[in-house]
């Protein structure tokens, strides 16, 4: 919104910050954007953000022209929830130009205004008139996608959940137990709030791993979606621990699973809103929710068993979410199932040769220990908390929460790693 000049205000901000590119950044909501740019350098970053699928459910719409444009589209038009305005003008002309805004603008739109000068006289006249930010230019399309996103996020709410999506290279590679697991470690070690929410309907096996049998799960909300909210949601959630909780699968072919696209959408929102860690167990499977699923997510574990399936699903699945996510670091992947007995395998550093990345963990074949956990309804931790796998298990839930020490721990991650190829070469 922008203000008279004449009106009062709180005390300025300072201004912002260069992004991280590793930067947690809560997506936008539903919101329309139109930006007026007077370069096509800013066009093109304004576009490559509009891409972003922290943006993905925004619409972004962009033309030239600047801020006579913008007066001159908004004369008979209603303004957008945010205009983003491009100037290449001194601060005085600047300033005309929102004077013009602000009488055809709508009081509750934002306004962002992109310019050359880093003029700290500038920036606190243009928020004392109400604009929302300032960004000097060139702007690169994470700055603009955190700056967007930042508008949405006040200071005192509670901050949006992380999405963790895990999902096997293969089917059998054992993603789910993995799944369920760094679910576990971030409840019980890091304390922190989570759901795992179990998206393979019909084969779900969160429930059995947890040892427990809700009445509702995920698909009461799916099969509902007219009545999700927070509320809905959260009455669907079964309590595991004091911060664990379960959004089951039914695990029943009473039904067929046929989704569209956005039909986990309203659920994943709902799910961001009330809990910091979000743990999608995502079925191996490519249709349009779990190829959304996984490219909306904040963070994505990719779990591969050392063979040349695996590893050629893993290097395409690698290849398409850095091409789809290209603001955002690449996915993370780990070897499970490691030296079972005669069998032939694809060493570690094949895989981090095809892939150009080394593998955030390596967990050995041990069949004793993961079956007796599976049988019992218990997690690795429960059937032997001094294992090293529970501390992998620790480790990873770390890394992907973005919690404190994770480059220690990813460091650590590396360990088995490297003794492996140390015994292999």
């Amino acid at each position: 919104m922008i203000r008279n000049a004449n009106q009062t205000v709180e005390p300025e901000a300072t201004p912002p910050e260069a992004p991280g590119s590793d930067e947690h950044i809560a997506p936008a909501p539903r919101v329309s954007i139109q930006a007026f740019c007077e370069t096509v350098e800013t066009a093109a970053a304004i576009q490559a953000a509009g891409e972003d699928r922290r943006l993905g459910k925004a619409h972004v719409k962009i033309q030239m022209g600047g801020a006579t444009a913008a007066v001159e589209a908004y004369r008979s038009s209603p303004t957008p929830n945010v205009i983003m305005l491009e100037s290449e003008s001194r601060g005085e002309s600047i300033l005309a130009s929102l004077d013009s805004l602000a009488e055809v603008c709508d009081s509750g739109s934002r306004v962002i205004v992109i310019g050359r000068h880093n003029d700290v006289t500038l920036y606190r006249e243009l928020v004392r008139r109400g604009v929302s930010d300032y960004m000097l230019s060139p702007v690169a399309a994470l700055e603009v996608v955190r700056t967007i996103c930042g508008l949405f996020s006040a200071p005192d709410a509670k901050p949006v959940g992380r999405v963790i999506a895990v999902v096997g290279a293969k089917g059998g590679v054992g993603s789910s137990t993995v799944a369920h697991n760094i679910g576990w470690a971030v409840a019980r070690d890091l304390s922190l709030d989570s759901v795992v929410t179990d998206l393979d309907l019909p084969f779900g096996t969160a429930g059995l791993d947890y040892n427990q049998d809700p009445p509702q799960g995920i698909a009461d909300a799916v099969f509902s979606p007219d009545r999700i909210d927070t509320a809905f949601v959260d009455r669907l959630l079964s309590k595991c621990t004091d911060h664990l909780s379960l959004l089951a699968a039914p695990a029943t072919l009473e039904r067929v699973y046929d989704f569209g696209a956005e039909a986990f959408d309203s659920i994943f929102d709902s799910l961001r809103a009330t809990m910091p860690c979000i743990v999608l167990d995502v079925p191996h499977q490519w249709n349009g929710w779990t190829q959304r699923t996984l490219v909306s997510a904040d963070e994505i574990l990719i779990v591969a068993a050392p063979d040349l399936a695996n590893l050629r699903n893993a290097k395409n699945l690698f290849d398409f979410l850095r091409t789809a996510r290209v603001n955002d670091h690449r996915p993370h992947y780990m070897l499970n199932q490691v030296g079972v007995p005669k069998r032939p395998e694809i060493k570690p550093a094949d895989f981090a040769k095809a892939l150009e990345d080394q593998p955030v963990a390596i967990i050995p074949f041990e069949p004793q220990l993961f079956g007796t956990a599976a049988n019992n309804g218990q997690m690795i931790a429960e059937v032997s908390s001094g294992h090293r796998t529970t501390e992998t298990f620790r480790q990873l839930a770390q890394l992907l929460t973005g919690r404190a020490e994770t480059k220690k721990s990813r460091s650590g991650l590396l360990t088995p790693l490297q003794k492996l190829l140390k015994r292999q070469g």
